[in-house]
């Protein structure tokens, strides 16, 4: 009898019967797995329902945060703006937060579709509330206009993002850590997106197109706001949108600045040319019945010139603009620090640290001297170049000073016999150009017989110049400091402040106290200015400082004791800028 054949391999096995066990057991082992993928695929489903929404709006909020921060900043500057946005963004998170059910029982219709209307309002009431500005003044009104735009909108924001949590599943965390997991998470990822925007409102990109301006980047988060919640509750922005098109002047369009230019018309004031840039709002300014042009960064200004007197008269032919203010004239001075080695102009080199408009590379230029400017914002350059009278034979370095020194200094070390340190806006200064060791790159690039004079502007009655004086004499150890004006005692008695601008003389050598010769008319450069503020005159004597004599100099891992100040410095300043121009060149911007 013949051996039986194997089976092919590919035949299939005989079908089981379907009253049997088998068959019964197959079938359950076919229905759980059915059930396991349709419970994970529930899950994963829920999970992105309540994380997706939840990483959204924070995301948006986070915008938000920045893009309030950036639309006062013209008004009331940077400084001010910030001084209660953290606390009001903490409360307003707290009571979202905690509310959310209440809201959500309240109200007739999903509180997130509040939320495009609450974010294309923000331009409109902030240019509204602006207008109150000078009564609210820098301490209050960014409380206000944030409590009445940003508040609500953070709020709100938070009490979505609390309901869309709840339907997380955090039954994986112990229990302690889930029911804290939902807040601090929510703030962590706020914070984190916060910085990552910050950083890239902070770049080059800033101000390139209309949408990465102030007003633009406003509406592009109303128009998110809108389709990450859209209903028929839009018509409620219409107004809102038709006021920031047709009558909101911040708008970077031509027509918006032609109607700005109307408005300030009747006060004889013009705003010929604006950009946002890295360092803020930048604009040049006029005075048409004064005859000067200033140039603007947010609530602070860089320098003016006085147009009026250019190609008249004696000034015809001049080399060099005429300036507004006189301190920028005194910085010139660093010419006439008589030095054991004279040092001629036609072979001198200068390193001038923050150009404002240029009025001291300007005359450094006009007496021959080889001079490199170094400028972070490239509209600031840009605007001098244009509207002022810088010449084209500099060297511009548009760069962080800090990083361009830091290589320099190790690389062509005494380089420069002048250099001049003039970096103050918005109401304080850098504080890493006040570093301790910021000013040792500079004395490693000052020549043996070189020359420094540094601007500084602040209250004398507060701490901050003491601190910045004690640095630059730690490094500098010959120094003489004169103030661009004497002291105000009538202000002074009646609210103890004292914010003016000095200028700090210093050279390398110990033993060679500091002197000045006497301007000849070639320093002078046919210039009124000059001939008034250029030899210094107030001297400062260290009884003029009347706080921060113990509290060392200033260094980069210790940048508190100026920071702590600056709320109230810009404050003062802010209050100064006011009387300087009408409120409503200001609010204008």
């Amino acid at each position: 009898m013949p051996p039986k054949r194997a089976p092919p391999a590919t035949a299939k096995p005989p079908p089981l019967d379907p009253d049997s066990r088998e068959a019964f057991e197959a079938e359950l082992r076919a229905l759980a797995s059915k059930a396991a993928e349709e419970t994970l695929s529930k899950t994963l489903h829920e999970q992105a329902a309540a994380f997706l929404p939840a990483f959204v709006l924070l995301s948006l909020l986070a915008l938000a945060s920045l893009a309030s921060q950036r639309a006062l900043s013209p008004v009331y500057g940077a400084i001010p703006a910030a001084q209660w946005h953290p606390h009001l963004v903490g409360a307003a998170c707290f009571a979202g937060w905690s509310s959310n059910l209440a809201l959500g029982r309240t109200l007739p219709f999903r509180p997130a579709l509040l939320l495009p209307v609450l974010a294309l309002w923000m331009p409109t009431a902030q240019f509204a509330l602006e207008r109150a500005s000078g009564a609210l003044t820098a301490r209050w009104g960014p409380l206000v206009v944030e409590g009445v735009t940003l508040f609500p909108l953070v709020a709100l924001s938070a009490a979505c993002v609390a309901t869309y949590l709840d339907g997380a599943d955090l039954s994986w965390l112990p229990r302690w850590m889930a029911d804290a997991a939902p807040g601090i998470g929510s703030y962590g990822l706020f914070k984190g997106v916060e910085g990552v925007v910050a950083g890239v409102l902070e770049g080059e990109y800033v101000g390139s197109t209309v949408l990465a301006t102030r007003v633009g980047l406003e509406l592009v988060l109303g128009a998110s706001y809108a389709l990450l919640a859209p209903s028929k509750m839009l018509l409620l922005a219409v107004p809102a949108l038709l006021h920031t098109a047709v009558w909101n002047t911040h708008v970077p369009t031509a027509g918006a600045l032609a109607r700005l230019n109307q408005g300030m018309a009747k006060d004889g004031w013009v705003v010929l040319e604006r950009k946002e840039s890295v360092t803020g709002y930048i604009s040049v300014i006029e005075s048409k019945g004064d005859g000067f042009r200033l140039l603007r960064c947010d609530h602070s200004l860089l320098g003016g010139e006085w147009v009026k007197f250019i190609g008249q008269g004696r000034f015809k032919g001049n080399q060099v603009a005429e300036p507004v203010y006189g301190v920028f004239a005194m910085l010139e001075a660093v010419r006439l620090v008589k030095m054991p080695k004279r040092i001629v102009d036609s072979e001198a080199k200068a390193l001038v640290i923050g150009l404002g408009v240029g009025t001291t590379p300007g005359a450094f230029v006009a007496h021959g001297i080889d001079t490199t400017v170094v400028e972070i914002d490239p509209v600031v350059h840009e605007f001098a170049s244009k509207y002022f009278q810088l010449p084209k034979n500099h060297t511009a370095v548009i760069q962080d000073a800090v990083s361009y020194t830091d290589t320099l200094a190790t690389q062509t070390p005494e380089a420069f016999d002048y250099i001049v340190h003039d970096v103050f806006t918005g109401g304080a200064e850098p504080i890493p150009l006040f570093t301790l060791e910021f000013l040792q790159n500079l004395h490693a690039l000052l020549k043996p017989y070189g020359v420094i004079a540094i601007n500084y502007a602040a209250d004398f009655a507060l701490p901050p110049p003491m601190i910045v004086v004690n640095t630059i004499r730690h490094v500098f150890p010959s120094c003489r400091i004169f103030r661009e004006h004497p002291r105000n005692e009538e202000q002074y008695a009646k609210d103890a402040s004292d914010f003016v601008n000095m200028v700090i003389f210093c050279t390398k050598r110990l033993n060679d106290p500091i002197a000045f010769r006497q301007p000849t008319a070639r320093d002078l450069l046919n210039s009124p200015s000059r001939e008034a503020f250029l030899l210094p005159q107030h001297e400062v004597r260290d009884t003029d400082f009347t706080e921060g004599r113990d509290d060392g100099v200033l260094t980069r891992n210790d940048t508190g004791k100026l920071a702590r100040w600056h709320g109230r410095t810009a404050v003062g300043h802010w209050t100064v800028m006011r009387t300087v121009l009408p409120e409503g060149v200001w609010v204008g911007w």
